[in-house]
């Protein structure tokens, strides 16, 4: 919607540093066209003296004032014709983006359980039996049950955790479940979202 009058800023040039605000921006786009070289010195030590006004917290950080002269020159495209005070040279790392992360995307048997848990299945096939073993064996059998309560709506049959241990293990973990003893589990009840109108 065109209304004759109204300036939106979703209608205007997206800002190259939106923290500064579009007034400071336009300070800039002004020092840029200025003709002569001193007046241009002069704004732009206007503007960076305004923009350690707007944050003074970050004079505690270190190498402050090159920030904010980096920050200057990214505003202006790097079109500011002055005698910069620092280099600016590397001033693109500021706003460079890393590389986005390998997002992990191999496939597990069942979701409930993750990662983690898979790997800790690898672990145990490979682990001589004794007491680290056992101790790893505890560890693993308590957070499946906690998975499948999760998981399962307050389903945990430990024959199920004992069933799944030995299976994803190949069969190298048994576990004794007339001795096995797990940690007890705290059911949290649900908690009602249902606004009630109070009673007048």
């Amino acid at each position: 919607m065109d209304i004759k009058g109204l300036d939106y800023n979703t209608q205007r040039e997206k800002l190259v540093m939106p923290e500064y605000g579009r007034e400071v921006q336009s300070m800039v786009d002004y020092c840029v066209k200025l003709a002569d070289k001193a007046e241009r010195q002069a704004c732009a030590e206007t503007i960076i003296t305004i923009m350690e006004r707007m944050f003074p917290q970050g004079r505690e950080s270190t190498n402050y004032r090159q920030k904010l002269w980096d920050q200057l020159a990214i505003m202006s495209n790097f079109k500011l014709d002055i005698d910069w005070p620092y280099d600016i040279s590397e001033a693109n790392k500021m706003v460079s983006r890393p590389q986005p992360m390998a997002y992990p995307m191999q496939r597990i048997a069942v979701r409930h359980y993750g990662h983690i848990i898979f790997e800790l299945f690898e672990k145990l096939k490979a682990m001589e039996p004794g007491p680290e073993r056992d101790a790893l064996v505890r560890l693993t059998a308590n957070q499946m049950k906690v998975d499948l309560m999760a998981w399962s709506h307050g389903s945990n049959d430990n024959e199920k955790v004992a069933a799944d241990l030995a299976r994803y293990t190949d069969g190298k973990i048994q576990l004794d479940l007339d001795s096995f003893v797990f940690n007890k589990i705290v059911e949290r009840p649900v908690a009602n979202t249902v606004n009630k109108r109070k009673k007048r």
